[in-house]
C-alpha cells in the first residue's frame, strides 16, 4: 500500500528520499561494449541469441518486413500515429533555431551557424512493452533538425521480427534505416559502428539499466541525450480533485517499471486517504498489476502539505519528470514551477496525453535532473559553430589588447601571434 507522509512531521531526508539502484551493471556493460567494438556484427548475433533468444541471419529490417508490418497494424492505429506525428511536428517546428551574422563596422564580421548532426541513432526499447510513441518522439525532432540519416535500433522478438507497431511508427516518422538489436550491444553498435550498423554522432532514447549505463560509457565517443532513470510522476492536487482520476494517473507511470516513482502532493488529508484506498481498487484490474504493485509499494508516496504553495515547493525540490497540476487555475502556479521535465495543466490533462499525442516531447529528464536539463528537442540534433573575420586594419586596432590579455595569462605565443602581424607592417 502507498505510504502517506505528513510533511510537517518528517525530516527532509524522509520526505525526499529516492530509491537507489541496488545492482551495478558497469562491468557487464563494459565487457559488452568491448566485445562489440572488437567483433562487430559477430558479437551482435551472439548477444541476440543470448539475450533475445533468437538466431538472426541479418540485422537490417528489410523493405519486405516493413510492408508486412504495415499490413498487420490496424489502419485506425496508423491514422492515430499520423495524427500524433502531426502534433509532434507542429510543436517541434517552433524549436528550430536560425544562424546569425553580425556585420560590425570597421572590418569585423562575427556569426554563428546551426548545423544538424550528420547521423542520429535512436534506441527504442522492447521487452515488457512496445513503445511506438518513443519512435515518433525521438525521430521527428531529428528529421526537423535536418539530420542526413536517422538510424533506429530495437530488439527483435522470438520470431526474429520487430513488433509491427514499432515499424509502423518508424514508417510514419520517416526513419531511414532500422536494425534488429537491443540492449547495451545496440548502443555499442551505434557508438562504434559494425559491418552492418553505421556509427552515429548522437544516440537518443530511453532503455533499461544496461542501456543507460552503455550510453554513459560511450559518451565522448558519441553524444547522448541524457542518462534516463525510471519513470516518474508527481501530482500536485487540491481537495477538489477526483481520487479516481489521481489514482489512475499515478498508476499510468507505476505500470512502466518496478522502479518507477509515483508521488502525490496534496493539501487535503481526506484526499490522501481516498487516493490511497482507490489505488487498492485499481491496481488488481491492471494488465501489469504486479509491476504497478511493486512500484507503488516500494517507491510511491502521498505527501500531505500544509498548503498548495508548500506543495509547489516540494515539487520543485523533487524536480519530477512529469508534473501534473490538478488544481483550479493551474496557470496561476505555472511561473512558480522551476524544476520539471513536462507540466500537465489542470484536471483534464492526464500525463498520457504527453506520452502519446499532445505534441511536446516525452523523452524527459529523470531522477531530479530536471533541475538542470531539458526535454528532448530539435536542439539535441544540432550543433553550433561560430566564426570570426577581421580585416588587417581591424586586427591592428585590437592586436595590442589581445597581446596584453594573453600575457596576463602567461601565454606569450598567443600574444606573439597577434603582435607579429603588426611587426611585419613596420
Amino acid at each position: 500500500m502507498i505510504r502517506i507522509l505528513n510533511y510537517s512531521e518528517l525530516s527532509a531526508d524522509e520526505i525526499f528520499a529516492r530509491t537507489a539502484p541496488t545492482v551495478s551493471v558497469e562491468d557487464t556493460v563494459a565487457e559488452i561494449l568491448r566485445h562489440v567494438r572488437e567483433a562487430g556484427d559477430a558479437a551482435l548475433y551472439e548477444y541476440c541469441e543470448m539475450f533475445d533468444g533468437v538466431r538472426l541471419t541479418s540485422l537490417a529490417v528489410t523493405p519486405a518486413e516493413m510492408e508486412e508490418a504495415l499490413t498487420l497494424v490496424e489502419p485506425e492505429f496508423i491514422t492515430i500515429l499520423e495524427k500524433a506525428a502531426a502534433n509532434i511536428r507542429r510543436f517541434h517546428e517552433k524549436q528550430v533555431r536560425t544562424s546569425f551574422i553580425l556585420n560590425e563596422e570597421n572590418g569585423v564580421v562575427i556569426g554563428q551557424k546551426i548545423i544538424p548532426v550528420d547521423r542520429a541513432g535512436l534506441y527504442v526499447p522492447g521487452g515488457t512493452a512496445a513503445y511506438p510513441s518513443t519512435v515518433l518522439m525521438d525521430a521527428i525532432p531529428a528529421k526537423i533538425a535536418g539530420c542526413r540519416e536517422v538510424v533506429m535500433v530495437t530488439p527483435p522478438g522470438k520470431d526474429g521480427k520487430v513488433n509491427p507497431v514499432i515499424l509502423a511508427a518508424a514508417h510514419v516518422a520517416g526513419i531511414d534505416r532500422i536494425f534488429k538489436v537491443g540492449g547495451a550491444q545496440a548502443i555499442a553498435a551505434l557508438a562504434y559502428g559494425t559491418e552492418s550498423i553505421p556509427k552515429v554522432d548522437k544516440i537518443v532514447g530511453p532503455g533499461n539499466a544496461f542501456v543507460a549505463e552503455a550510453k554513459k560509457q560511450v559518451f565522448g565517443t558519441v553524444s547522448i541525450d541524457m542518462i534516463a532513470g525510471p519513470s516518474e510522476i508527481l501530482i500536485v492536487a487540491d481537495g477538489k480533485s477526483s481520487p479516481r482520476h489521481l489514482a489512475a494517473d499515478l498508476l499510468s507511470q507505476a505500470e512502466h517499471d518496478k522502479m518507477a516513482s509515483a508521488v502525490l502532493v496534496t493539501d487535503c488529508a481526506d484526499l490522501a486517504a481516498a487516493v490511497q484506498a482507490e489505488l487498492e481498487v485499481q491496481i488488481p484490474k491492471l494488465s501489469r498489476a504486479q509491476i504497478a504493485r511493486v512500484s507503488i509499494d516500494n517507491n510511491g508516496k502521498i505527501i500531505v502539505a500544509p498548503d498548495l504553495n508548500t506543495a509547489i515547493d516540494i515539487a520543485n525540490e523533487i524536480a519530477p519528470e512529469h508534473l501534473e497540476l490538478c488544481v483550479d487555475n493551474p496557470f496561476d502556479y505555472l511561473d512558480r514551477i522551476r524544476h520539471a521535465g513536462s507540466i500537465f495543466m489542470g484536471r483534464n490533462c492526464p500525463e498520457a496525453l504527453g506520452d502519446y499525442f499532445a505534441g511536446p516531447n516525452h523523452t524527459l529528464p529523470t531522477s531530479g535532473t530536471a533541475r538542470f536539463s531539458s526535454p528532448l528537442s530539435v536542439d539535441d540534433f544540432v550543433k553550433k559553430t561560430q566564426y570570426t573575420y577581421y580585416t588587417k586594419d581591424a586586427l591592428s586596432r585590437v592586436a595590442k589588447d589581445v597581446a596584453y590579455f594573453a600575457e596576463k595569462e602567461g601565454l606569450t605565443a598567443h600574444a606573439k601571434s597577434a603582435i607579429i602581424r603588426l611587426e611585419e607592417d613596420k
